[in-house]
């Protein structure tokens, strides 16, 4: 998975499109061709990217960006996109699920009980409910791509970790079974584990490391990108984009 794929005439949703690993995956896929509904709270951070999509359209001709300002915490908002998508476009051909927030590096039970609720909330039911917005949409598609953002937290459930990757794992349950209900469709779904990389929420995770042995946003997006490719076929796994490689589920031995 390392060739850019061509996203001319695709219309994809990137959530946590304002920086970070999202930000990257909007401007890559707007710079292959895709059309880039760029979701996220920070407006600043949006209209950063939108002037990078311009410009870069200015020179290729590729790629052009809706910028939708949204608190994913606003579930009735999420309703609203999949709905104003469906007026304006009649479908959905990639869905890059990023957002999300990491709550605290904590025992389970110093976790204020506010803090484990936004994780839950952020990270799962409003993943959940942008699901429930754009299934139909990307059913619609002659090949749609969804890609959700776990996390190695997940599977390693470390000291501390808990809320984060209690999150993460309910990701990656709800990806699976999303990829079970579709695979006999053209629509293909899959979880991402992008590793430690070079972002604000690394750094708040873990602030004695050295950022620069980490690598950048952009390095890990490209990997993540190709995912979205009409020609891929991989369903209900995960991809581990630090090692560019596909690994799948396994029963508890």
């Amino acid at each position: 998975m390392t060739a850019t794929p061509d996203l001319t005439g695709r219309l994809a949703v990137v959530t946590g499109a304002s920086r970070g690993i999202g930000y990257f995956i909007a401007k890559q896929m707007a710079a292959a061709g895709a059309h880039v509904i760029a979701v996220a709270r920070t407006v600043g951070g949006l209209e950063e990217l939108d002037d990078e999509i311009k410009a870069e359209h200015a020179k290729t001709g590729k790629g052009e960006a809706t910028l939708v300002p949204l608190d994913l915490a606003d579930m009735a908002g999420i309703d609203r996109l999949g709905g104003a998508i469906h007026e304006r476009w009649g479908k959905l051909d990639i869905l890059v699920a990023n957002a999300g927030v990491l709550g605290v590096i904590a025992p389970l039970g110093h976790v204020e009980a506010k803090t484990f609720e936004k994780v839950i909330n952020i990270n799962v039911t409003s993943t959940w409910r942008l699901i429930r917005s754009v299934d139909p949409l990307l059913r619609l598609s002659d090949a749609g791509r969804a890609i959700l953002l776990s996390s190695g937290a997940a599977h390693s459930a470390r000291a501390f970790w808990g809320p984060y990757a209690a999150s993460k794992a309910a990701i990656e349950a709800m990806g699976r079974s999303w990829a079970d209900e579709t695979r006999n469709s053209p629509l293909r779904i899959n979880m991402v584990d992008p590793g430690a990389t070079r972002t604000a929420m690394r750094s708040q995770a873990v602030p004695g490391e050295n950022p620069d042995t980490l690598p950048h946003p952009s390095e890990i997006a490209a990997r993540i990108v190709p995912l979205a490719s009409p020609s891929m076929t991989e369903t209900g796994m995960i991809f581990q984009a630090k090692h560019n490689r596909w690994v799948s589920y396994q029963m508890p031995a």
